[in-house]
C-alpha cells in the first residue's frame, strides 16, 4: 500500500479526551426481540452501558419517540436524550465518526450507511439519517462522505494509521467496484488516515448472515501508538482459531504510519465457545475507551479476569469496568458497536451541545 499525503482532518484515537458518548436506546425490530423478557434484557443491557459511561463522561442518547417514556424508566435523570426515529440502536454504526480540523474544531464525518451492506433482514431509512441528527445536536460541522461504511469497521492510533477488512469495505454489497486505493483516498479525505493496514477478514459469525461481514472493532485494537491488541481463539476446535492465524500472519511485515513494527499483544477470546446459535464471537477486543476508564465487555467467563489484566496494562492510568455483553453479542454486537465518541476540541474548548 502506498501511504496518501494528510488533510486538514485526522480522526483523534479513542484514548484523546472525549466531550461525551454518544448511544441509541432499542426500538421494536431486531435488536430490541420479540418478547418481554427479550425486551427488557436489551433496554437493560443498553442502559447498563450507558450508565457504566456516565461515571466517567456525558452520555447522550438518541430515542425513538415511540420509546421516550419507556428509555426514562430504563436511564438515569444524569443522562440525556434527544428524540429521532430509529430502526435500531447500534451507535457505532448509523452514528458519525468525530474527527478533529485543522483547527483543532470538531467535525462529524456522515458515512452511508445501508444496512452493512444491504442484508435481507436490515432495515436503515431512519438509522441512514442519525449520522446528521447527531452532528447537529453536538453542533458540529457535517464532512459528507459517499463510502459505504461504520465506525465498526475503522480502528486508529490517532496518528494517520488505520486498520480495515478486505470484507467490510471491499464488499460488493457496500462498495462495489471500489478498489483498495479508492477507500484510502477517501480515508485520507475524511479522517486523515495516511496509512492503511488491511485484515483479511473479521470473525466467523460475525461473518455470517446476522453479522456485519467482518468488522475490525472484534479483531483488533490499536490501544497506543505502535501497540496493537489482537483477538486470539486458542481452542483449535473453534473455526475463529484458524481465523486468527491467518490474521496474525497478513500483519506480517506490516507497521504503523510512523514506520513502527507492531507490538502484538494476544488477548484470548472467552473460554466460552457456543451459545444456542452455534460457535460464539465473543470477544474483550470490543471495549470503550472513556476519561480515565475502559468499559469493557464481560461474559460471565474464566477468561473475564484475565482480559481486566491486559486492558488495565494496556491503558495504564484507567479504570476498567465490566459490563455483561451477552446480550449485545446475541444481538450481533458489543459494547464499542453501541457507543460513539466524541473527542474534545482540541484545546479543551466544548462544540456546546444543544
Amino acid at each position: 500500500m502506498n501511504d496518501i499525503l494528510p488533510t486538514g482532518y485526522r480522526m483523534p484515537a479513542e484514548s484523546a479526551p472525549q466531550e461525551r458518548v454518544w448511544m441509541a436506546f432499542p426500538s421494536p425490530g431486531y435488536s430490541l426481540g420479540d418478547t418481554e423478557q427479550a425486551r427488557h434484557e436489551a433496554r437493560s443491557t443498553w442502559a447498563a452501558v450507558a450508565h457504566a459511561v456516565a461515571d466517567f463522561e456525558p452520555v447522550t442518547v438518541v430515542v425513538s419517540p415511540t420509546e421516550r417514556d419507556t428509555a426514562a424508566r430504563y436511564l438515569s435523570a444524569g443522562i440525556d436524550i434527544i428524540e429521532a426515529p430509529l430502526n435500531d440502536a447500534w451507535m457505532r454504526d448509523i452514528g458519525p465518526t468525530f474527527v478533529h480540523a485543522s483547527d483543532g474544531s470538531v467535525t462529524a464525518v456522515d458515512w452511508v450507511f445501508n444496512g452493512w451492506g444491504g442484508q435481507d433482514w436490515a432495515r436503515w431509512d431512519r438509522d441512514a439519517e442519525i449520522g446528521r441528527v447527531v452532528a447537529e445536536a453536538a453542533g458540529t460541522p457535517v464532512l459528507s462522505s459517499n463510502l459505504v461504511n461504520e465506525g465498526g469497521g475503522i480502528q486508529v492510533d490517532g496518528e494517520g494509521t488505520v486498520l480495515l477488512t478486505d470484507t467490510v469495505q471491499l464488499d460488493p454489497g457496500r462498495n462495489p467496484g471500489m478498489t483498495r486505493h479508492d477507500v484510502e483516498a477517501e480515508l485520507a479525505r475524511t479522517i486523515g488516515a495516511t496509512h492503511a493496514v488491511w485484515l483479511p477478514c473479521g470473525l466467523t459469525r460475525d461473518s455470517q448472515r446476522f453479522g456485519t461481514r467482518g468488522h475490525v472493532d472484534i479483531v483488533a485494537a490499536i490501544t497506543s501508538p505502535g501497540r496493537l491488541l489482537l483477538h486470539t481463539q486458542r481452542d483449535r476446535s473453534h473455526p475463529d482459531s484458524a481465523v486468527c492465524a491467518r490474521i496474525r500472519a497478513s500483519l506480517e511485515g506490516t507497521h504503523d504510519a510512523a514506520g513502527r513494527s507492531w507490538e502484538i499483544t494476544e488477548m484470548p477470546a472467552p473460554a466460552t465457545l457456543t451459545d444456542a446459535e452455534g460457535y460464539v464471537d465473543f470477544s474483550y477486543i470490543n471495549h470503550l475507551v472513556v476519561n480515565g476508564g475502559v468499559i469493557a465487555c464481560g461474559f460471565d467467563d474464566a477468561h473475564d479476569r484475565d482480559a481486566v489484566a491486559i486492558l488495565t496494562e494496556q491503558y495504564p492510568g484507567r479504570k476498567v469496568v465490566t459490563v455483561d455483553a451477552r446480550p449485545l453479542f446475541e444481538r450481533g454486537g458489543g459494547i464499542h458497536c453501541i457507543t460513539q465518541q466524541q473527542p474534545l476540541a482540541r484545546g479543551g474548548s466544548s462544540n456546546g451541545f444543544r
